[in-house]
């Protein structure tokens, strides 16, 4: 038992006896953890060659380069598409109107039907853009409706591998869809990039950090050199349409002059159509099928790249919020915010412009480039005409940009002074057929259109841009109308075929004139500074979707969220009530002034429940009053 014991006491002994090292190795593992913590804390710590500041501007300077990679990637997205798109047309209806080539290839088909079908389509459809236009811009987002609007040029490509009316047709009616949101996203896309290199330039100003409005005339210089850029590069895109025409459908397979023009008797002036007496045999030998082919894969191939670079080079125009904040307004206030903002005095003023934008492009490359041009000096020279109109285009597109220095009307009063003189000389000019020596003249005359299209079309798209700069949340509406004219006035010159060529030449001057004049009142007003009319865009009402939020009452949302949004909801009702008591005061001084109504359904509501029950309350008193009596 005592032995026992004392083994058992011996054993408690060695239990709670200390390690001869124990000291020491706590020691070591402490002094293990220290040199750990500094480390991390060096490594995580500033670091002696790390300047933030330097970082910092490295960090904005590839953001502006990003955005200046994207409007050049916009700006050769759509010269490509447009290039592919007016090259294959001309091709396409220049074949399709050789007899020859109708009967053998096509025999019973009616390719002439067909084509006209074809162009009613592409020039009819775009007047209802307005409608869907805003619509499809803020659903898929201004880079997602470039990309689209590509890909539907590119389906126009491949249905010309197999021509029949259930092709093109429908191919030709989706391309009048795609027109007016096509020009909308680039100009809007253009103008908002604009706007973020003036951020990334200014990013430590209080305003942009803090995403407030852009101070007025802040970014106008990057918008005049942006526009610019795009119009140089894409006007070019009428050089490369004729590329397939130079270099396929040349002098190897058209006629001469001689033959083409054996039955034209008039040109010019004395026009009444295009081109009365025109061949119907235009086509030396016909090109084989695998000729086109290969020239339809050629631009197909274009019309995929186009669609590449606008997916991948493209950044997008809106951060994801701004988006989401876009669409959040209401789909019934996108549609109708785009009627409204016509009530804004320099929109309609502008209009004038729009539609002579759309008359005088459309003139040169149909107009003057037949009923002149091909008229006098062949068909065969219609790929120079046109060339030479889009390289004076670009290369004079670049003069806007001496709006850097000079007041804003000089560009649109250049080129409208330039058109107007040319417009006088073709009233008195009549070229006789197949004479080449007018050829001089008449590309002299093609350099300067393209000159004052230039002015023209540079001049309206800054001038949109410096005018809504600041308005970031309505660029796509103002856009949208700019091009919907545009496409009004397309409609009309498709119209217009069959008029005399002295009554179009008499609806461009006066339209260009009206233009002219409604422009300077517009100037004028802003002179005076007539406070304009602009639509009020409803808060983004932003519905948290999902089976847990059915409920009224969030399980998950804590207190200070449900505080939160009681506040904002206070701050709502108050601001309704400000603007019911504002419109009440308005009605009764008897304004009659531009301002606004209530600002949205709710105060509506609770002003005209405050009309009538200050109504009842009155009749109350005044039964009351005789009960007294």
């Amino acid at each position: 038992m005592e032995a026992a014991d004392g083994e058992g006491l011996m054993g408690g002994h060695d239990q709670f006896a200390a390690p001869p090292n124990g000291n020491r190795n706590e020691l070591l593992n402490v002094d293990q953890e220290d040199n750990m913590q500094g480390q991390v804390e060096e490594f995580l710590g500033p670091q002696a060659d790390y300047n933030e500041e330097e970082e910092e501007k490295k960090y904005y300077r590839r953001k502006r380069l990003g955005v200046i990679k994207n409007v050049v990637a916009a700006s050769v997205g759509a010269m490509i598409v447009y290039s592919v798109y007016m090259g294959l047309l001309q091709m396409q209806l220049i074949l399709h109107y050789d007899t020859t080539y109708r009967e053998v290839k096509y025999s019973n088909l009616g390719l002439q039907d067909i084509d006209q079908k074809m162009l009613m389509g592409i020039n009819v459809t775009p007047i209802v853009g307005l409608l869907y236009t805003p619509l499809l811009i803020r659903f898929l987002g201004t880079k997602w409706m470039m990309f689209l609007a590509s890909g539907i040029y590119a389906l126009f490509v491949s249905t010309n591998y197999w021509e029949r009316y259930y092709t093109l047709v429908p191919s030709a009616i989706a391309i009048g869809v795609a027109i007016v949101p096509l020009w909308a996203s680039l100009g809007n896309y253009v103008t908002r990039m604009a706007q973020q290199y003036y951020e990334y330039v200014n990013y430590k100003e209080e305003h942009v950090q803090e995403q407030k409005k852009l101070p007025k005339g802040a970014c106008h210089s990057y918008v005049i050199v942006f526009q610019s850029v795009f119009n140089i590069i894409f006007n070019l895109s009428f050089v490369f349409a004729e590329f397939p025409m130079a270099f396929v459908l040349n002098s190897t397979y058209l006629h001469d002059r001689s033959h083409i023009l054996a039955e034209v008797k008039k040109c010019g002036a004395e026009v009444t159509g295009l081109i009365p007496g025109f061949n119907t045999t235009v086509l030396r030998k016909l090109p084989s099928s695998m000729l086109l082919i290969y020239v339809e894969s050629v631009l197909m191939g274009f019309a995929f790249l186009a669609m590449i670079i606008f997916l991948g080079l493209c950044g997008p125009a809106y951060r994801p919020t701004e988006e989401i904040d876009l669409r959040s307004i209401g789909w019934g206030n996108i549609f109708q915010l785009p009627f409204k903002h016509l009530r804004d005095y320099r929109l309609r003023l502008l209009c004038p412009f729009f539609i002579y934008s759309g008359f005088e492009m459309l003139f040169a490359v149909s107009g003057f480039s037949l009923s002149y041009g091909v008229c006098a000096l062949g068909l065969d020279k219609l790929w120079l005409l046109i060339i030479l109109y889009g390289l004076s285009a670009s290369v004079f597109s670049s003069l806007s940009l001496l709006l850097l220095r000079l007041p804003r009307w000089v560009c649109l009063a250049s080129g409208a002074f330039v058109h107007a003189v040319l417009v006088v000389v073709l009233m008195a000019f009549s070229p006789k057929p197949n004479h080449l020596e007018y050829e001089g003249s008449l590309l002299v005359i093609a350099v300067l259109w393209g000159l004052g299209t230039a002015l023209n079309k540079t001049g309206v798209s800054t001038l949109l841009g410096m005018l809504y700069a600041e308005e970031k949340e309505r660029l796509d509406f103002v856009y949208t109308i700019y091009h919907w004219w545009q496409a009004i006035a397309i409609f009309v010159v498709y119209l217009w075929n069959g008029l005399p060529m002295r009554a179009k030449l008499s609806i461009l001057l006066v339209t260009l004139l009206l233009a002219c004049y409604c422009y300077w009142v517009m100037e004028r007003r802003l002179a005076k500074k007539v406070p304009f009319r602009l639509p009020r865009i409803p808060r983004p009402r932003h519905k948290v979707k999902g089976y847990r939020y059915l409920e009224e009452d969030n399980s998950d949302e804590s207190d200070s969220e449900k505080s939160g949004e009681d506040d904002n909801e206070e701050d709502e009702r108050q601001e309704d009530e400000e603007d019911v008591v504002q419109n009440l005061d308005r009605e009764e001084g008897g304004q009659d002034g531009w301002y606004p109504v209530a600002n949205s359904p709710r105060a509506r509501r609770r002003g005209a429940e405050g009309h009538y029950r200050g109504q009842e309350e009155g009749g109350v008193n005044e039964r009351e009053e005789r009960v007294g009596m």
